[in-house]
């Protein structure tokens, strides 16, 4: 396939066993999705290990700052080829706005996309940082912020992909973690969906971590989700 919906969350401590679970996985099948843990251990040499063997990667920073470094960092990832960065919606148009602009002349520009509600956040954790909105309605107003900065798109949880895909267009990017196959446990995810439901209720891409690198068989869990939302190998 030439635009895999499937992205496979590496959240390992070190390189090492990230390139044992690329070994066995293939990247017409998945992208790649590499955060904070696994790229403070492993810096960009991992980045390039891992495109060499063909997959694109999603580099999951979350860059929240002011808008000047936040900016920088997001060309600093792109110098780097990675297929997609994201930055914190909860930064502001300012900081949404100069990320944007500085990966416009990219030799090979990423999509940037905005982070809106982390998927283990509930209503009271919300209530607890003085939020009186519902999960929901907090999405669509960072989605719609997001949108009118000129992002590619927004992480969401898939039981918002629905609402935001109204608002916010087809074009939109949606990207949605807390992915869990039918008897899945649900780990530390609170707003979860199947990969089949997701993609009918509007998401683009799909991340999913522990149900494919903890299976005693990754390729064939990743080929039973694909056979499920209807690809094959």
């Amino acid at each position: 396939m030439k635009d895999p919906k499937i992205i496979i969350a590496l959240d390992y401590p070190s390189a090492a066993p990230a390139h044992a679970l690329a070994e066995r996985l293939q990247p017409s099948l998945c992208r790649l999705k590499v955060g904070k843990e696994l790229f403070t251990a492993s810096g960009p040499a991992l980045l390039e290990q891992l495109m060499r063997r063909g997959f694109e990667v999603f580099l999951d920073l979350k860059f929240h700052d002011i808008p000047n470094t936040a900016a920088q960092a997001c060309k600093a990832a792109a110098s780097l080829g990675v297929w997609m960065v994201n930055v914190h919606a909860l930064g502001g148009r300012k900081m949404l706005e100069a990320s944007r602009e500085a990966i416009a002349g990219s030799t090979r520009k990423p999509k940037l996309i905005a982070v809106t509600l982390l998927t283990s956040m509930a209503q009271e954790d919300l209530s607890d940082i003085g939020i009186n909105v519902t999960p929901a309605e907090m999405v669509l107003r960072l989605a719609t912020l997001a949108r009118d900065s000129g992002l590619d798109g927004v992480v969401c949880s898939a039981q918002e992909a629905a609402l935001l895909r109204k608002h916010c267009g087809n074009a939109f990017c949606l990207v949605t973690p807390g992915i869990r196959p039918e008897h899945a446990s649900l780990n530390d995810q609170s707003r979860v969906m199947t990969p089949q439901a997701a993609l009918q209720a509007g998401s683009s891409y799909l991340v999913i971590g522990r149900p494919v690198t903890q299976a005693a068989d990754p390729l064939q869990a990743l080929l039973d989700i694909c056979k499920d939302i209807g690809v094959q190998e």
